[in-house]
């Protein structure tokens, strides 16, 4: 895996649609740039992966701004690299690969979950009572990697440039028992913790609020300093989807902001926690 496949994809989805914007020609391009019309081709259907120096020679010919430029640039060096969890690849499904890539790239996180903690924030005792129930698939020998995972995810909160995370997380995932009383005390200990970081915000999505978006199911947005390579991931049982095409992701954006305006803000959120947290007694 040199690459995750979803920014292979988005990738190639901005190479063809500058090049058609510019009304080029595969061909076309071969004489400007050198990159021949087959190797093109591969970089626009993602069956390749892209070198930084073609990614130059191609947003200088299509007339790219800067900043567009530049993030171009930046996914074709990602790809180059092997971060932590290419040590746990055994155990990782492709799409959870790509997740923690992009985690690991974006500047943002905005996400709303309905039954669970987000895997950002969890504890390694709720982690475990999570794969262990609701694994389908994973080995018992498999667990305790996967829970190493979840863990070392969380390093992007706290590393030198941390990731923005902005979390709405339903009323009935902070009542439930995961683990039992001192494994849940323990989570929303953790929540509390991590809400008091500059770079995370908590909000508590009531059981009353009524009908809202987050009702479609939970999704979280990777934010990047170039929009159009923002994507939304929606993770379900057996399957996960990536959404990337911009005016799909933009739905998810409004729906999110419609989220947060609906949940409780900021001081009530965490005044629910606090007050939850001392409700998990055995």
């Amino acid at each position: 895996m040199t690459q995750p496949t979803v920014r292979r994809r988005q990738l190639g989805n901005q190479l063809r649609g500058l090049r058609e914007k510019r009304q080029l020609t595969l061909d076309d391009v071969e004489r400007l740039t050198g990159i021949t019309a087959a190797k093109l081709s591969r970089l626009e259907t993602a069956r390749s992966a892209a070198k930084p120096m073609d990614i130059e020679r191609l947003a200088e010919a299509y007339g790219c701004d800067e900043p567009l430029r530049a993030a171009l640039v930046a996914v074709a060096k990602d790809g180059n690299k092997r971060g932590w969890w290419f040590n746990y690849i055994d155990v990782l499904e492709p799409w959870y690969a790509d997740q923690i890539s992009l985690e690991s790239s974006a500047s943002t996180f905005r996400t709303y979950q309905s039954h669970f903690i987000p895997g950002l924030f969890q504890t390694a005792d709720y982690a475990r009572a999570i794969i262990t129930r609701l694994g389908l698939g994973i080995l018992p020998s498999d667990v305790e990697a996967r829970v190493r995972v979840r863990r070392e995810r969380q390093s992007v909160l706290t590393q030198p440039q941390p990731l923005d995370v902005w979390a709405v997380i339903h009323e009935a995932a902070l009542r439930s028992r995961v683990g039992g009383a001192q494994t849940m005390r323990g989570q929303l200990e953790k929540l509390l913790e991590l809400a008091a970081l500059p770079n995370v915000t908590i909000q508590v999505m009531p059981a009353d609020a009524g009908v809202h978006p987050g009702m479609n199911g939970a999704f979280a947005i990777m934010g990047f300093p170039e929009s159009a390579l923002d994507v939304v991931f929606v993770e379900g049982m057996l399957s996960s989807q990536w959404v990337e095409e911009p005016a799909e992701v933009s739905i998810f954006d409004r729906a999110f902001r419609e989220i947060t305006a609906d949940a409780w803000p900021l001081e009530k959120s965490l005044d629910f926690i606090a007050a939850q947290k001392e409700e998990m007694t055995t």
